[in-house]
């Protein structure tokens, strides 16, 4: 995600976003919870081996392949369908992946190193769980789950938005140069001042229809910290992406790149909302 774009980028950028959002009401809203739950599920796969395979962190086939099955597994145990306890699929999966990738390391021992095995680890477990707090959000059915998912979104994508047009306009102080050199300290403030308004703006909304009682620190909370963490996760993400030698993660998104090009921040932004939430109530 950067600051600047050229006008034809900027367009699709902005036109597939638009695109985007209704299609995720959709699925909120309209569609069976089911298909956000397959949504979700080809997200993890694709994070998943983009974080792996796009960047040759895992350059073993059969590796691969072991990581986009546990990541299939870990976002299936997530779903309403599933009997059984997400600990127990948890556990399994931890148990499949540590045994699955030492068979593949032994019988591979002179061409794959222990360190894939441990980025095996972070991109079939930890980056999909992660993601997969927006689906543990929307399953808070006591607490209007299908409406503050929305919350997390907003505090990663509105404070990135509010980000690209304050450092368009005011953005002159470089923040990270060598791994992103188009966002700026004043695009970065916005982002943070943009995000605690629009989720505070949004959570009043909320309370006022649908009587959710959100806690108005819980909500500026969200949106400024939920942008500091958005853009650490952002920066993030860039950092493998510039020592793996790569622009974009893919390109299913037109003009916003691969899944972890559009939902790094998210990825940081959800289990902190998912954990306020469960404080709060």
């Amino acid at each position: 995600m950067t600051e600047e774009w050229g006008c034809n980028d900027m367009k699709t950028r902005v036109l597939f976003g638009v695109f985007g959002f209704v299609f995720v009401l959709l699925a909120l809203y309209v569609l069976p919870p089911v298909v956000l739950e397959l949504l979700l599920a080809v997200l993890c796969v694709l994070a998943t081996f983009e974080l792996l395979g796009s960047t040759k962190l895992v350059s073993n086939r059969l590796q691969l392949l072991l990581c986009s099955v546990v990541s299939l597994g870990l976002a299936a145990g997530h779903s309403s369908l599933v009997p059984f306890d997400l600990t127990a699929v948890w556990q399994g999966l931890v148990l499949v992946l540590l045994i699955g990738s030492f068979a593949i390391e032994l019988r591979f021992h002179d061409s794959m190193s222990t360190a894939q095995v441990a980025w095996s680890f972070f991109g079939a477990l930890i980056v999909p769980y992660l993601l997969l707090s927006l689906l543990r959000i929307f399953q808070m059915e006591y607490h209007h789950g299908p409406v503050i998912v929305l919350l997390p979104l907003l505090a990663a994508w509105g404070a990135d938005t509010c980000a690209l047009f304050a450092g368009v306009l005011f953005g002159k102080h470089k923040l990270a140069p060598v791994v992103s050199p188009k966002k700026t300290v004043e695009g970065a403030v916005g982002g943070v001042l943009g995000g605690a308004v629009l989720v505070l703006l949004a959570s009043l909304l909320m309370n006022a229809i649908f009587k959710l009682q959100i806690p108005l620190w819980a909500a500026v909370l969200l949106g400024g910290l939920g942008a500091v963490l958005g853009e650490i996760g952002d920066l993030s993400f860039s950092v493998i992406k510039r020592q793996a030698g790569i622009k974009d993660y893919g390109s299913i998104f037109p003009g916003h790149g691969g899944v972890l090009d559009r939902f790094d921040s998210v990825i940081f932004v959800a289990p902190l909302a998912e954990i306020l939430f469960r404080i709060i109530w």
